[in-house]
This record gives C-alpha cells, sequence and structure tokens, in this order.
C-alpha cells in the first residue's frame, strides 16, 4: 500500500482536476472529423465483445479486433480502450491517429484515476497517464492537444507516486533533469530512478548510472555508477538496436572507470544479487 505526504496528495488532486477538464475536452459530443462508425456486431456481453477482439488480434485480424475491442470500450472497459489506445497510437492494425489514442487514454485517466493500486487494471491505467504525459511533451501538431510541459509533469507524477509506476519514474526523472514543466531538481530526480532501477527498469538503471558515475548533479559514485550502468548493459543485450543507448552509455563508462572502480562495481553487484536470492 502508498502512503503519501499531504504534498503528495495536493499534487495528486490537481493531477486528477486537470485529467478530468482533459477528458471533457477529448469528449465533447459535437461529431468529430475523424469519428470511426459505431461497431455493429452484436456480442452476448462487454467481456465477450473484449475476448473477442482479443482473439482476432492474436490470430491477425486486426480490423474486426478494433471493431470488438471499440464495441467494449464503450460500454466501459477499460483494458479495451487501453488496447484501442496503443493501436491508434502505434497505427498497429489501424491508422495511426494521436488525437484517438490520446482521447482513450485521456478517458481510461478520467474514469480510473482512483483505482486501486493492486488492481489487475491498474498498471493500464498508470500506462495511460504516462502515453498523455508523453503526448504533452510534444503536443499532437493540428489538434487542440498543444505542448504543456507542466501537464506532462504532473501526468508522470501522479503515475510515479500513486501507481508506483517504473516507466512513470524514469519520465518524471527526465523532465526534472531537464527542468520541463518546473524547475530542474536532478537529486529528486535520481531518488525516482532508484526507485525504478530497484525494480529493474534497465533505461532507469542507465540514466541513474550515468548521473552516479559522472556526477550530474549528485555526487559522484563510480562505483555505484558502473554497477547500476553493467545491469541495464546486460539487460539491453536482449534488444541492442533498441537499447543501443544504454550500451553506449555503459561502454563509456566502462572504458574511462579504473580497475578499482570495476572491482567495486563487481561486488554492488554480487551484493545485490545475493539480497535479492
Amino acid at each position: 500500500m502508498w502512503f503519501f505526504s499531504p504534498f503528495v496528495r495536493m499534487v495528486v488532486a490537481a493531477v486528477l482536476t486537470g485529467v478530468c477538464a482533459t477528458a471533457a475536452h477529448a469528449l465533447d459530443p459535437k461529431p468529430q472529423a475523424n469519428a470511426a462508425p459505431l461497431p455493429v456486431e452484436a456480442f452476448k456481453s462487454t467481456k465477450d465483445a473484449f475476448r473477442t477482439g482479443i482473439q482476432d488480434y492474436n490470430a491477425g485480424d486486426k480490423a474486426n479486433a478494433a471493431r470488438a475491442l471499440e464495441y467494449a470500450a464503450q460500454q466501459g472497459h477499460a483494458l479495451a480502450r487501453w488496447k484501442l489506445g496503443r493501436m491508434y497510437a502505434d497505427g498497429d492494425g489501424v491508422p495511426q491517429d494521436d488525437l484517438r489514442a490520446f482521447e482513450h487514454f485521456s478517458r481510461i485517466c478520467d474514469e480510473h484515476a482512483d483505482e486501486p493500486t493492486d488492481s489487475p487494471n491498474a498498471r493500464f491505467v498508470a500506462s495511460a497517464f504516462v502515453s498523455l504525459g508523453s503526448y504533452y511533451l510534444d503536443g499532437i501538431p493540428g489538434t487542440y492537444v498543444k505542448q504543456n510541459g507542466e501537464r506532462a509533469r504532473d501526468m508522470f507524477q501522479y503515475a510515479a507516486a500513486y501507481f508506483g509506476d517504473s516507466d512513470a519514474q524514469y519520465n518524471l526523472a527526465r523532465v526534472l533533469i531537464d527542468g520541463v514543466g518546473g524547475q530542474k531538481d536532478a537529486r529528486q530526480a535520481v531518488r525516482w530512478l532508484n526507485l525504478a532501477a530497484e525494480k529493474g527498469h534497465p533505461p532507469s538503471q542507465a540514466l541513474l548510472g550515468h548521473l552516479l558515475f559522472n556526477g550530474e548533479g549528485v555526487p559522484k559514485q563510480r562505483a555505484r555508477g558502473l554497477m547500476w550502468l553493467t545491469l541495464a548493459r546486460d539487460a539491453a543485450a536482449a534488444n541492442p538496436k533498441r537499447d543501443a543507448w544504454i550500451i553506449e552509455l555503459h561502454d563509456r563508462a566502462e572504458a574511462e572507470a579504473d580497475k578499482t572502480d570495476r572491482e567495486a562495481a563487481l561486488v554492488y553487484i554480487d551484493k545485490g544479487s545475493a539480497k535479492r536470492r
């Protein structure tokens, strides 16, 4: 269970207010030019529609999957709405449409912001907050979704604090480092990165290691930084093309480290492994 200070509870309340306002805008009943026709298929229940949608998706029939998921989403099925949001965001079996993705994620955040953190839906709600934050970082050209660094930070803050989501903690740390939507705060960024890194989040491990190794905004801890970079590099080996930046940060630090740093980093790794057994 998560317990928060009065300040964090105040931030949560502010974010909820902002999400509701966004959702109200996104869900304006006026016709939208890019609105999809309502599905005509009949399903036994909302769960049946969701199940059919996932089965069709896994079978490669993504057009029918989208129609079934749309039906379930309109009945309030949060996971169906999340899946549709991801499909539109990625152009996965449907035309790529960031605004429609944004509106699906907005609806989830509006309706499920106080989802219990032990609920099966919690991680998808947290993901929706992270997606909204990412959209607010750059805005969506040609739409009412404008760049808003402060709102992006709020979205990441909420998912990081309430849901304890590692992606949110990483993104929150990035905006704190860059000063997006507020003042720079490298020390607070390191705290969030450490929380995510301890849960095995490779991007957080890499960025945390980089900051500690180089002493950027925090006291330099070369051995501990190299430890996190090594753990991140090992995870990145599974997808070296996607995570090339992690491998590059590690290799650069490895080349600069001396023998004492490397030996101490290995000791930290061994201690961490023993602790997790």
